[in-house]
């Protein structure tokens, strides 16, 4: 007999089509609920909790100091699992129908300033081996093209089409979008493919970014290698891909691309998304107002 869990799982990947990844992490918060429901209410079928119970699961969660972004992330897992047994009408009332998500303070990203990221490119001017040429490539397709980590970790040799400077990824939801690549880096995805043919030995043949070892990339691995390379421009507390996803968008929209264009090349779903990168914009705006403006002078 299927399980309401195993069903929500199916539901997921065939009807939602969400990342294993993604759905991964949806089951661990709903075993994780599940775990405290048996040992503070000795109550095995989390279909029958009211709302008093998962309550005192956030509070729980508020009070081992996880951050209310990740209490509302598992929040959500749950949400959409009694909406899912709602919809097989397995419940009649959804017990989080009426549930707020705890406030979360915006803290605004800082990107890396045009000027960080083109020292950058300059340090890594006449890459050398496998490793500088794959890292410099890494960095270029970050900064040319707003991809995200995951995204990145994932395109496939066969992704890249070099005839047409385009290269496919797949984002969130397992939604396909084709990048330009511009024709600066284009020699250097020839060159990257030339070592990278030299390697010894090769398990995970079908992934275009590899390690020396021939093995696919993770996201600490990534995350390390940006934060590494960006050390040595810049003192901004956060040195990841996010943020030099975050300083493509800022740099597009500062040099005047649109937003809608903006969107597209992000993977974003809606413009609300894209309109934090505006922040930085800005502020550029002001500055060129403000040095510009005959009352200012």
């Amino acid at each position: 007999m299927v399980t309401t869990t195993q069903a929500f799982v199916d539901y997921l990947q065939k009807e939602k089509k969400y990342s294993p990844h993604t759905i991964n992490a949806y089951l661990n918060d709903i075993i994780s609920f599940q775990s405290f429901n048996k040992i503070n209410f000795e109550q095995d079928n989390i279909e029958q909790v009211d709302y008093s119970q998962i309550r005192t699961w956030i509070v729980s969660l508020v009070d081992a100091d996880i951050s209310n972004v990740s209490v509302n992330r598992k929040i959500a897992s749950l949400k959409a699992f009694y909406k899912f047994l709602l919809k097989i009408k397995q419940i009649e009332v959804n017990p989080l129908l009426k549930h707020k998500a705890l406030k979360i303070s915006k803290k605004l990203q800082i990107p890396f300033s045009e000027k960080e990221v083109a020292e950058v490119f300059v340090r890594m001017w006449n890459p050398l081996g496998f490793e500088e040429v794959r890292n410099k490539l890494i960095i270029d397709l970050f900064y040319t093209t707003g991809m995200r980590r995951t995204e990145l970790i994932h395109v496939k040799a066969a992704d890249v089409d070099l005839s047409n400077n385009t290269i496919k990824v797949l984002g969130k939801r397992n939604k396909e979008r084709i990048l330009p690549i511009l024709p600066i880096i284009k020699e250097q995805f020839s060159l990257y493919i030339s070592e990278r043919s030299s390697l010894e030995s090769v398990k995970d043949i079908e992934f275009l970014f590899l390690t020396k070892k021939g093995l696919k990339l993770n996201d600490s691995f990534v995350y390390r290698l940006i934060n590494s390379y960006f050390s040595t421009v810049s003192e901004k507390v956060k040195k990841s891909p996010h943020i030099l996803r975050h300083s493509f968008a800022t740099h597009l929209l500062n040099n005047g691309a649109d937003l809608n264009s903006v969107k597209e090349l992000l993977g974003h779903s809606s413009l609300a998304s894209t309109q934090i990168y505006t922040h930085s914009s800005l502020s550029e705006l002001k500055k060129v107002y403000e040095d510009a403006h005959p009352r200012n002078k």
